[in-house]
């Protein structure tokens, strides 16, 4: 009886750190869009449909993907929000650059980068460390 009472609490444990985790690694990153995008939120569901390029706008505006070449937070990103491993998701850019369905989203090479192209460029949508500084762009609370 004492051993399934441990089994038990070990459990609800377990569950509670993995459960912490996921919200720590979606708390590390911010979703940023230009200012010309109206939405001040967007769905997990819309995010990852703008990322796989079966959405392109959002409240009425035209939207495009921006991602990071590499680094903790984009590997944040696509675990959190895309469910595919880096390598998945390059293959799925080729093959709609190959088959002429789209072309390869922009990448820049750190959180700087990132805000000063999103602030740039009209339905830009990207996301930064959530400790990054994000002046001139806005940040879209995921729901």
């Amino acid at each position: 009886m004492n051993t399934m009472k441990i089994l038990r609490t070990l459990l609800a444990t377990t569950t509670l750190m993995f459960a912490a985790t996921a919200l720590m690694h979606a708390a590390d990153v911010k979703v940023i869009a230009n200012n010309s995008v109206a939405a001040t939120s967007i769905s997990a569901s819309d995010l990852k449909d703008v990322f796989l390029l079966d959405k392109d706008s959002l409240a009425g505006n035209h939207v495009e993907p921006v991602l990071q070449n590499a680094g903790a937070t984009h590997e944040a990103f696509i675990k959190e929000y895309l469910g595919k491993p880096n390598s998945v998701l390059q293959a799925f850019y080729r093959s709609q650059v190959f088959t002429g369905k789209a072309s390869m989203p922009k990448v820049t090479a750190a959180d700087t980068e990132m805000v000063a192209y999103v602030a740039k460029t009209k339905g830009a949508i990207g996301y930064i460390s959530s400790s990054a500084a994000s002046e001139g762009v806005k940040t879209l609370l995921v729901k």
